[in-house]
């Protein structure tokens, strides 16, 4: 599936199950809430923490909800991600293509 894809699949379920988009900020304030469930999953699966009695490690069901509120501020914005995706990917490219393999710390 392509991003473009996602992005329309996320406008169809939303006109179909979720009435309308969430305001920008609320959707901002969403994703930030869905970054913080994630950090706290890999904080507790990769680093010192532990979890709780009943509480789970769903990484993909994390990065899901992420990517779901992302789309939605794209879409919501009139954002291509996939064509931003690409452009950011070629400056990335220019900016850093020896920058990592002259760095000794990796």
């Amino acid at each position: 599936m392509t991003i473009k894809e996602l992005q329309k699949q996320v406008d169809e379920w939303i006109k179909k199950h979720g009435v309308r988009y969430f305001n920008e900020l609320t959707n901002m304030a969403i994703l930030t809430e869905e970054v913080g469930e994630l950090a706290r999953v890999i904080s507790r699966k990769y680093g010192e923490q532990s979890f709780k009695d009943g509480e789970g490690s769903n990484l993909a069901e994390e990065m899901s909800d992420i990517l779901f509120v992302l789309i939605c501020l794209a879409n919501q914005t009139n954002i291509d991600l996939e064509s931003a995706f690409k452009n950011k990917l070629i400056l990335r490219t220019k900016r850093d293509s020896q920058r990592h393999r002259s760095n000794n710390k990796l």
